[in-house]
């Protein structure tokens, strides 16, 4: 990411620790550890929500009591309304992974709701990044 503020390279660098994370959570999950992946997809779990409670208060100013499109929006709004809904997404399927491994030691059908966490956390980072970060 070219010329971004300090700022905005440390939730990027947020973005990589949280890869990091999620991927000891495949790493567990795909051995059939549910106790390791449980530990692994708390840490993930905990770590998404302080850092989009972050994103969303610095950078993801809501309009008050609007998630639907306005008929007005600016693009920069409609941009900040969509990343705050994929923020919404991506903790709720953090959480239902968490809850199958806490509740249930449920390894498999935490495995199967991962690649579906893993396709639009892969594509929120990557457009946030591109659109938001850099101005482009």
């Amino acid at each position: 990411m070219p010329d971004v503020t300090p700022e905005l390279q440390a939730l990027a660098d947020e973005h990589r620790s949280l890869d990091e994370l999620f991927g000891r959570f495949l790493a567990a999950a795909t051995n059939g550890d549910a106790a390791a992946a449980g530990r692994a997809i708390g840490g993930f779990d905990d770590a998404l929500r302080r850092h989009t409670a972050l994103e969303e208060e610095k950078l993801l100013a809501p309009v008050p009591g609007k998630l639907a499109a306005a008929e007005n929006e600016t693009p920069g709004e409609r941009l900040r309304r969509e990343l705050r809904l994929e923020h919404v997404q991506v903790r709720e399927l953090s959480a239902m992974i968490r809850r199958l491994l806490d509740g249930r030691g449920d390894v498999a059908g935490a495995l199967r709701l991962a690649g579906n966490l893993a396709r639009r956390w892969d594509a929120h980072t990557a457009r946030e990044e591109r659109e938001l970060f850099s101005g482009r």
